[in-house]
């Protein structure tokens, strides 16, 4: 009976080791199953070029900008242009202390700092006025937001969620983000664009240390729907609606200029940005300008740009130079610029600091602003949301812009670009598995 112990106990040791390799290789493809999912993009992608068939000030354009991306161009809008931080927080901090009723706040970036405590506080303020403050922040992208500013603003009253942290049923949808930049006051002053609530963005783009960027005040219809924006993902994360007038109240004309707002998300009209920045290009008739912070162009954005040029239209793209805050990104980005340049789009480099500025204007019509980059992340991973307006005077205003920035961008040509070194080309290539997630 004692010669047994030792076979018994033997037996047990393999018996833990194989219950051992079988939980860990359950771990492990667990593990897999969650980054293949994260890594995933959506089923329905474009395919195919679009063609050639009207221009951007052709009623066809808008007719089918409208069904296709999902609201109605609406008449009746102002819109003001915001530059640099010195502009843009002054105004955002004026309109939120300015709230009687309502604010609805969403954002990617909230980081502490200076900007991130004038934020809270103003949020706070109104919180504790009675203003009814709800505040959506990107988990990820509110990761170096202290705790204290969450609780000086829940102390006060703001409803404040995290949009998909980091929980075990949300593993799955973990890289799917939202990147979305929504103020709305009392239902009838919005603001979008490109710009968080980080110190970065502070100051006037003076030195490296300050950011360009652009955001836009929005006043008329069409701030209903940057609230039906919002109204989105506060239902995603907390299963409630807002409604009523408080949130929608009746909108007047206020201006000339018809825009829309439209969203994209991976759970929902995924391809939307995609669709309106190809639809954009394949209308073009004469010029195309792109401010893009991160530009990482698939291949039928590529091809769109192409027949664009083979057409006549005259193609200028101003992305950041020496002072990005991703270098992954410059690499990705940079491998695709040869056929773009010997088609003879013009690039440019941006040099006095990061250009964080998101601006698409067609034809001096056209013009396309907000949250969304031009890249596959935003165009299939993230939750975003763009403003296109359709007003000559208003584009016309907004080439004057691009044109000053261009003015501090330096001319990237293909010998350039073909002369980069050995080292370039294997980084670059090492990005291509990473191409979707930049």
């Amino acid at each position: 009976m004692l010669g047994r112990i030792p076979a018994a106990a033997g037996r047990n040791r393999t018996l833990m080791r194989l219950l051992a390799i079988i939980v860990a290789t359950a771990a492990c493809t667990a593990l897999l199953i969650v980054i293949a999912a994260n890594f995933s993009t959506p089923e329905k992608n474009l395919e195919r070029k679009i063609e050639h068939r009207y221009g951007v000030a052709d009623e066809q354009y808008r007719r089918e900008m409208s069904v296709l991306l999902g609201p109605a161009v609406l008449p009746g809008n102002r819109i003001t242009p915001l530059h640099n931080g010195d502009e843009i927080f002054a105004a955002m901090l004026d309109g939120i202390r300015s709230a009687q009723k309502t604010i609805t706040f969403e954002t990617y970036i909230y980081w502490s700092g200076e900007i991130g405590d004038a934020f809270a506080d103003a949020l706070a303020e109104r919180a504790r006025a009675g203003v009814k403050v709800h505040v959506t922040l990107d988990w990820a992208g509110s990761i170096k937001m202290d705790n204290d500013l969450l609780e000086r603003m829940r102390d006060a009253g703001v409803q404040v969620h995290h949009y998909r942290p980091l929980r075990w049923y949300n593993l799955g949808r973990l890289n799917n983000r939202t990147h979305r930049k929504l103020l709305v006051i009392d239902g009838r002053l919005g603001f979008t664009g490109g710009v968080g609530v980080a110190d970065q963005w502070l100051g006037d783009a003076q030195s490296p240390d300050h950011w360009r960027d652009i955001h836009f005040r929005v006043e008329g219809p069409v701030v209903a729907q940057l609230q039906a924006a919002f109204n989105d993902n506060w239902m995603k994360t907390t299963g409630e609606v807002l409604n009523g007038a408080a949130y929608f109240p009746p909108l007047a004309p206020v201006g000339d200029t018809p825009a829309h707002l439209f969203i994209a998300s991976p759970a929902g009209g995924s391809e939307s940005m995609h669709l309106m920045y190809l639809m954009a290009i394949a209308a073009a008739d004469e010029t195309i300008d792109l401010a893009a912070s991160y530009f990482v162009p698939d291949e039928l954005i590529t091809r769109a740009f192409i027949a664009a040029r083979h057409r006549g239209v005259r193609v200028r793209v101003l992305l950041p130079g020496p002072h990005i805050d991703s270098v992954t990104v410059r690499f990705s980005s940079k491998a695709s610029w040869g056929p773009l340049l010997l088609a003879g789009v013009e690039v440019y480099e941006y040099q006095p600091t990061m250009l964080h500025a998101k601006l698409l204007i067609v034809d001096e019509e056209m013009v396309s602003v907000g949250s969304t980059n031009f890249d596959i992340r935003s165009f299939r991973l993230n939750d975003e949301a763009s403003l296109n307006m359709y007003d000559a005077d208003f584009a016309a205003r907004m080439t004057r812009t691009f044109e000053a920035d261009l003015k501090n961008g330096q001319p990237y040509l293909y010998q350039e670009w073909d002369n980069r070194s050995l080292r370039h080309r294997v980084v670059e290539t090492l990005m291509v598995p990473l191409r979707t997630q930049l």
